[in-house]
């Protein structure tokens, strides 16, 4: 998978939406719950893991599916950086969300994080 973003903040942005489409329909999906989600990461590789990782859990865990996603990125002290996220959603309907496929994990296999022409460039693969 692939997202693009003017900004790192925009492309986790869409990463995450990336995944949520992966597995239902994002149009199909109510703002009823709005949760506030941090990870951590030793650095941009690590981090984006970490993102995807907590929002496939909170699918698997909580049966929650999001569409709307506002995401903050700072460096942390001593070292490494943080995502602080709002995301807005419900909790999942199988039929109501018409599910698609199921992502098993998210790896680290061939995942990068680049800029290239003032655009910041994300590309991960999902095991489905």
């Amino acid at each position: 998978m692939e997202s693009v973003g003017t900004n790192p903040e925009e492309a986790l942005e869409n990463a995450a939406l990336a995944l949520f489409d992966t597995m239902c329909d994002l149009n199909s999906i109510s703002p009823k719950l709005h949760d506030v989600i941090t990870v951590e990461g030793a650095d941009d590789l690590e981090l984006l893991y970490n993102w995807l990782e907590a929002l496939l859990l909170r699918f698997e865990l909580n049966q929650k599916v999001y569409n709307k996603f506002r995401v903050s990125l700072a460096k942390r002290p001593g070292g490494g950086l943080g995502i602080t996220a709002e995301a807005d959603g419900e909790p999942f309907d199988r039929h109501k969300h018409r599910a698609k496929v199921e992502v098993k994990a998210v790896t680290y296999h061939r995942m990068e994080v680049s800029q290239e022409g003032g655009l910041t460039i994300i590309r991960f693969i999902l095991d489905l």
